[in-house]
């Protein structure tokens, strides 16, 4: 099975012999930094929830729920793993919801002698330009919209780095091992090593938005629904708007 928990935050019951309640949340990697936060603001909050998380590109993630992954809540980069799982009947549908959203910048090396621009990729001494894999990573789903929408996707297929997640393309661009990447902002906000030459503009990807839903397979249906009651509210947003992370609603 494809299931590990990659991290892992629990809380200790105060209550005597009293078992804690125990939750799974898989999360798109993306989020790793907000999530972990907002944990803490959870734990005063509900000391006696013990969660874990499970960080990984969400393709992967929904391929391990379809594989039986005893998730509780499941949150994606893009919709179209929810959906992929709410045509299985893996989800609790009246539980769905957006949670947040993003967008693709265009990231260099700190030292950016080569791109200042989408429209640079395609120069000769580009050598390497990392993206997630379009088919499996959201990130890299909505970059390759990005270089389509400059007719720019075609010509650097030589060039292209598939990458199992976002995080790894941000990694192979803060290391120096590709001239570029494109990736989410908030990626780009807390990567050190990395500059943002070029915010993709409007209208050139789908909207990028982090829906969430309860899982059939869940343990606990009222913890589940409880703690994600919990982000959507004012103090786990404002977690989110700090990491660079754009609120429902809100003009990117």
């Amino acid at each position: 099975m494809l299931f590990i928990a990659l991290g892992q935050v629990a809380c200790m019951s105060r209550g005597g012999g009293r078992n804690p309640a125990r939750l799974t949340i898989s999360a798109a990697v993306s989020l790793k930094e907000a999530l972990q936060e907002i944990q803490q603001l959870y734990r005063r909050e509900k000391p006696d929830v013990q969660i874990t998380y499970n960080f990984a590109g969400s393709g992967t993630l929904e391929q391990q729920i379809e594989q039986g992954a005893p998730v509780d809540v499941f949150i994606s980069a893009s919709p179209r793993e929810l959906d992929a799982l709410a045509v299985k009947g893996l989800l609790v549908e009246e539980s769905r919801t957006d949670l947040v959203q993003n967008q693709i910048v265009l990231v260099t090396p700190r030292d950016p002698k080569l791109v200042n621009g989408f429209d640079d990729l395609t120069g000769a001494a580009v050598k390497r330009v990392a993206l997630g894999e379009p088919e499996t990573v959201p990130a890299g789903r909505y970059a390759k919209q990005v270089l389509t929408y400059f007719h720019l996707f075609d010509a650097l297929q030589p060039k292209l780095i598939f990458t199992k997640d976002v995080r790894q393309a941000l990694t192979y661009v803060a290391t120096g091992n590709v001239d570029a990447a494109l990736v989410y902002q908030t990626e780009a906000r807390i990567a050190t090593g990395v500059k943002v030459i070029a915010v993709s503009p409007p209208g050139s990807h789908e909207p990028i938005v982090y829906p969430m839903a309860a899982v059939k397979t869940q343990r606990s249906p009222a913890g589940a629904l409880e703690f994600m009651r919990f982000l959507t509210g004012e103090r786990a947003q404002a977690v989110f708007t700090k990491y660079g992370f754009i609120l429902v609603g809100a003009k990117s």
